[in-house]
């Protein structure tokens, strides 16, 4: 929902209060909520916000001694954790030019000063049912959920993957609110320039395309990723006898990465001198950067080293990587760190990075995986694309 949609929606107030509490993981000050209702609902007076508050408490909010408030519940769409006033966080961890932090993305990024980053490159938690507590205790579990696809379906093995075609429209709207909060969130921590780029989907990419568009960035393309990804294709359920010729959907055989970026100071060139942002850094000085990329599934070797349900190859990360930082300075951030894929390609390339991972198990997934994914040898289609980089094989 953009911003004037939702100033001129009955519910307005309700809905940015809830949308902010939802994606959050800890309870906010008055001050705090009326922050970030500003960012998507536009000017709203201070006194509706806390009125609501205050009638619809203890019904809908809960209030601590502090003054501050969270969810009583949450909906099922949600993608953050239940509120808790008990929540611990782990302490960082470092690893070379490399730092993952355990915490909600959007409470960390919002603590952060401005102009801190040059670069986002991340692949965030889409499906957000999939990636409630509940749907991820079940996918640990391997039994039940969502996640939970057929062993064997016409013909084919499958893998634990999100069903982007099960979101209902109220989780796409959620979708929409939640990547227009981050955004809002996100832009003014970025410099002038700053690249972000994020990993998608055929079916929801045009929700978070529009969303980060209104929240400030400037839509710059689309990165296409080439892999059969086995989503799609399939013949009717239970049906693929009398329709065998049929397939429901396509195969899916690439994967969109949204390019947004901060807008600049001046020209490239002058943005590129001040901030060292602006554009893309060629993976060698003849060959420009390009937005259609060769990449197989992730080797089983790599998964072994970051079992995560949505990891990427490091052959590809490096190469977005790599691109993300034009004169190769300056500080990457990955706000959706999961198993510290990219984190661990930065390492790789040499570049300073920070992960935020608000999961406790991914968190300490990534503290492991990252030192084995930074130090592991890629070949294949990146050999060709980063022959300069001396440890690529």
């Amino acid at each position: 929902m953009d911003q004037k949609s939702l100033r001129n929606s009955p519910g307005h107030v309700r809905d940015a209060i809830l949308q902010v509490l939802t994606l959050t993981s800890q309870p906010l000050s008055v001050k705090e909520i009326e922050s970030r209702v500003q960012k998507i609902g536009g000017p709203t007076p201070a006194s509706s916000i806390r009125s609501y508050l205050r009638l619809n408490t203890p019904d809908m909010f809960v209030r601590d001694g502090r003054g501050v408030y969270g969810l009583r519940m949450r909906s099922s769409g949600s993608i953050q954790r239940e509120f808790a006033h008990d929540q611990q966080w782990n302490a960082p961890f470092h690893y070379g030019k490399s730092t993952m932090v355990h915490a909600d993305c959007f409470d960390w990024i919002e603590s952060q000063e401005p102009n801190s980053f040059h670069a986002v490159v991340t692949d965030p938690p889409y499906g957000l049912h999939e990636y409630t507590p509940e749907q991820q205790k079940k996918l640990r579990n391997g039994k039940g959920g969502v996640w939970r696809i057929p062993p064997s379906f016409d013909g084919n093995q499958r893998s634990p993957l999100p069903r982007f075609t099960t979101l209902t429209p109220e989780q796409l709207e959620q979708l929409g609110s939640f990547f227009l909060i981050w955004g809002k969130t996100l832009l003014p921590k970025l410099v002038p320039g700053a690249h972000v780029v994020v990993a998608s989907h055929p079916l929801v990419s045009y929700i978070v395309s529009t969303a980060l568009a209104g929240a400030g960035l400037e839509r710059r393309g689309e990165i296409v990723r080439l892999t059969m990804t086995m989503r799609g294709g399939d013949r009717p359920k239970a049906a693929q006898e009398e329709f065998g010729t049929i397939s429901v959907m396509p195969r899916s055989m690439w994967e969109p990465w949204i390019v947004c970026r901060k807008p600049l100071e001046g020209r490239v060139q002058d943005n590129l001198r001040k901030w060292k942002t602006g554009g893309f850094r060629r993976p060698m000085p003849d060959k420009p950067f390009g937005d259609v990329m060769a990449s197989g599934p992730t080797r089983k070797s790599e998964k072994a080293l970051a079992p995560h349900p949505s990891l990427k190859p490091q052959g590809f990360m490096r190469q977005i990587v790599h691109a993300s930082l034009p004169l190769g300075e300056g500080v990457l951030l990955d706000p959706f760190a999961g198993s510290g894929s990219t984190v661990a390609a930065a390492e790789a390339i040499g570049y300073t990075s920070i992960g935020i991972e608000k999961d406790p198990e991914f968190f300490s997934l990534a503290s492991g995986a990252i030192p084995n994914l930074a130090n592991l040898k890629t070949n294949g289609s990146s050999k060709a694309c980063l022959s300069s980089y001396p440890e690529v094989s």
